[in-house]
């Protein structure tokens, strides 16, 4: 059994305050964001900066995008489309604290181990380049010609190209990305493991293999025009708050609005959209949802099923159910999905979903009646070991009625970080195809890989085996974000070099190979200025639009370079006698998009493109019923449904941000939509369940997680919360329950980690057995 040894809790401040539990039943948003948003810029001391931020963020010409979630900006230019996250994560990147050389120098690795996450980031923006200095034990000043020369001498001296990982997060601008892919690459690896391993991968490898693209085809044009939504594992009031302007005018044009999830969170109920002034002024709230539907956790499949098979019962009278024009024009396997489906019982469609018959039949009589309807989801769908045949089962779902390639219709992925989509897009990819390999050749000059790369959890692994010896990564909070703490610790400690790009303090800084660089990069809202100029970055949102992102203001240190130019420098460091022009490359963006508009598809004139209104969208084939798939068709699929019932005395375990939380960034220990106040070490169950164990509010209790291997895990003394969602379910807090999830716990089917299936055992504190 393995205990958790990531350090204290994220917020910090259990024990200066009480915890309290309140269930929430205001509406989301609406003055409830407005006073969090104020009290939070006054504890920044950003009252200044931070308003005159707001105004510029996803603002139309010279603003800069927000740096939290992919959710596509408003397509009538809204002044105002924000969000109470949204203004935190860009007010918390201008904070005014400063970690510079003298901080460093008062402080030891070994000491700042031992500070609350929430306190690292609290300090303020790194300011200059560092390197770890193992003598002294604290992280030292370090040129950036001194810092790029080690990591060029360190990679060149490797024995493979291989031994190299090159990570990035959603944070990554697509000139950044496709610059570092392009330096993996040209380096000889296909090693670029990225957050989407741990959120959509499941999602892209399904739409892959059913449409012939890893993406979604709708817009939010289409969200305006369907005529019902189903939203699936989508905690949208706080992951992607600005959705909750599209459900509530979804709903005030009559369109119905189905969201599934084993909890009930507040985009569910109701909101008042703050830049509504009217609505604001009268504290009028609008209904987000026009049915709620609560499976058990990994139900969602016979959901589905379920509704699949009432469609089908529903054709037999009234045709119409089924679009049999278009099943037959453009699709291909629907005789065998039929007889899937008429051979799955309801019996087991309610055992599995956790659902009776008459929700599931409610749901498809919702779809029936839609002549137009969209499926969103997130990762209460795809962190499952069977999340990319859920995700097929959608789109079985939607090729029942045609709705694809049509206004108003189609399955939409919500994105979480504001780039992630972009990364993939623009060549953050370990398994690239031919297509893209061969172009990226022509374009650039080079001989990329072949052979598959490493993904996040093989990189993991790898560097646990001394397989992989140098861990770069552009963003993020590697550490924290990945499964298995200790045993993600143990690994990053273990390489010869790790080279964290970051705008914060973050675990990652902390937890280090024996040589470390920590360097310091603009934030998003900040002046880009290069040899040519200002500069602009691009990042491509949630439903494919591409457009420009400025920053405003003044860098938060003089020392701090773009980052571009610091993968411009390592690459030139590693590679001195490359052709690619990479200081050209930093001189002007504008040169580093020309050669995108020649390597990536969808990026032709990409210059003048981009600069359009709005941006562009990257064409979606299958949105056009162009199946880039082997038989020319949308493909149903066939897979058995899973056994997803907990074992007696076992519950599935989610994980799960806070409201007060952005990634692994914990702004306070508080979850207003859900109730909870100065408590993160919690588990949320059943009340049954706790029943069941002699549980009460706050009880303490162990949690005990169950790998596939049989190994065990442990966190100690969490509290209970009795919460509404179905029995044998629980929910927690990430990263706090990271350590839960094995490294040998991840989907075969997209080599996910499973943080939204863990199993666990959940008992009260100290009983015999558990420690």
């Amino acid at each position: 059994m393995s205990r958790d040894t990531s350090g204290q809790s994220a917020g910090g401040a259990e024990a200066r305050r009480s915890p309290e539990f309140r269930p929430y039943h205001h509406p989301a948003a609406g003055w409830g964001a407005a006073k969090s948003v104020s009290r939070f810029l006054i504890r920044e001391g950003e009252l200044v900066d931070g308003p005159r931020a707001i105004q510029k963020m996803n603002h139309e010409g010279k603003g800069f995008d927000c740096p939290g979630c992919a959710w596509p900006d408003d397509l009538k230019g809204l002044k105002l489309d924000i969000c109470e996250n949204g203004i935190k994560h860009v007010t918390w990147e201008m904070t005014r604290g400063r970690v510079d050389p003298a901080f460093f120098a008062a402080h030891t690795v070994t000491e700042l181990a031992a500070w609350s996450d929430a306190a690292l980031e609290a300090q303020g923006r790194l300011t200059h380049p560092m390197r770890y200095d193992a003598d002294t034990d604290t992280y030292v000043p370090v040129s950036w010609q001194d810092a790029f020369d080690l990591v060029g001498r360190t990679l060149r001296g490797l024995d493979d190209p291989g031994e190299a990982a090159y990570y990035t997060s959603g944070r990554l601008g697509n000139e950044a990305t496709f610059l570092y892919q392009l330096m993996a690459r040209e380096l000889g690896t296909n090693n670029l493991p990225d957050c989407s391993n741990m959120c959509h991968e499941a999602s892209g490898r399904a739409l892959q293999a059913a449409l012939g693209t890893g993406k979604g085809t709708v817009d939010l044009k289409d969200w305006e025009a369907t005529d019902a939504l189903f939203i699936m594992g989508v905690n949208a009031a706080s992951n992607a708050p600005r959705m909750l302007t599209s459900l509530a005018e979804a709903y005030k044009r009559g369109a119905q609005i189905v969201h599934i999830n084993p909890l009930v969170e507040a985009a569910a109920r109701r909101t008042i959209i703050p830049h509504d002034f009217v609505d604001m002024a009268l504290n009028r709230s609008t209904p987000t949802s026009t049915l709620n539907l609560q499976p058990r956790i990994g139900g969602d499949m016979a959901l589905l099923r379920g509704m699949a098979k009432a469609i089908l019962a529903e054709a037999e009278h009234r045709p119409q159910a089924l679009d049999r024009q278009f099943i037959d024009r453009h699709t291909t396997g629907f005789e065998a999905y039929r007889a899937l489906c008429e051979s799955t019982s309801w019996e087991e469609i309610e055992r599995q979903s956790g659902l009776g018959r008459d929700r599931v039949e409610a749901a498809a009589r919702v779809y029936c009646d839609a002549d137009r309807s969209i499926f969103s989801w997130c990762l209460g769908v795809t962190q499952h070991e069977h999340g990319v045949d859920t995700i097929r089962e959608i789109v079985n779902v939607l090729l029942l009625r045609g709705n694809l390639g049509r206004e108003g219709a189609g399955p939409s992925p919500v994105r979480g970080h504001s780039n992630v989509q972009g990364n993939r897009t623009c060549g953050i990819d370990h398994r690239p195809s031919k297509e893209f390999l061969d172009r990226l050749a022509e374009a650039c000059g080079i001989d990329p890989p072949r052979e598959h790369g490493l993904d996040t959890v093989a990189t993991i692994e790898a560097m646990r085996r001394g397989e992989v010896k140098v861990f770069v990564g552009m963003g993020g909070n590697f550490a924290l974000a990945a499964p298995d703490t200790a045993y993600t610790f143990e690994a990053l400690r273990g390489c010869e070099l790790t080279v964290q790009v970051s705008t914060k303090l973050n675990r990652s800084h902390l937890v280090h190979g024996r040589q470390a660089l920590i360097l310091p990069c603009l934030g998003r809202t900040e002046k880009d200025m290069q040899k040519s100029g200002e500069q602009s970055t691009s990042v491509e949102d949630a439903m494919s639009m591409v457009h420009l992102s400025t920053g405003m203001k003044k860098p938060a240190s003089p020392h701090l370079l773009s980052e571009p130019a610091i993968i411009a420098g390592m690459a030139r460091a590693a590679l001195p006698d490359s052709a690619t022009p990479w200081e050209s490359y930093v001189e002007d963006y504008d040169r580093i998009r020309d050669t995108m508009a020649g390597a990536l598809d969808g990026f032709e004139d990409f210059n003048r493109r981009v600069r359009l209104p709005l941006g562009f969208r990257i064409k979606q084939p299958a949105r056009e019923l162009v199946f880039l798939t082997p038989s020319g068709r949308a493909e149903f699929s066939a897979a058995p449904l899973p056994d997803v019932v907990p074992a007696a005395g076992t519950l599935k375990l989610g994980t799960m941000r806070s409201h007060d939380q952005w990634n692994t960034t914990v702004y306070s220990d508080d979850d207003r939509y859900r109730g909870i106040k100065n408590l993160r070490t919690l588990v949320f169950m059943n009340e049954d369940d706790m029943r069941e164990r002699g549980l009460s509010l706050f009880d303490e209790v162990d949690i005990t997680s169950i790998a596939k291997d049989g190994t065990t895990r442990s966190l100690y003394g969490y509290k209970a919360v009795p919460y509404d969602i179905p029995q044998g379910c629980a929910a927690g807090y990430m990263p706090e329950m990271n350590v839960l999830c094995a490294i040998g716990d991840y989907s075969t089917q997209s080599d996910q980690p499973l943080m939204k299936n863990v199993t666990v055992t959940v008992n009260p504190a100290g009983a015999p057995g558990d420690r």
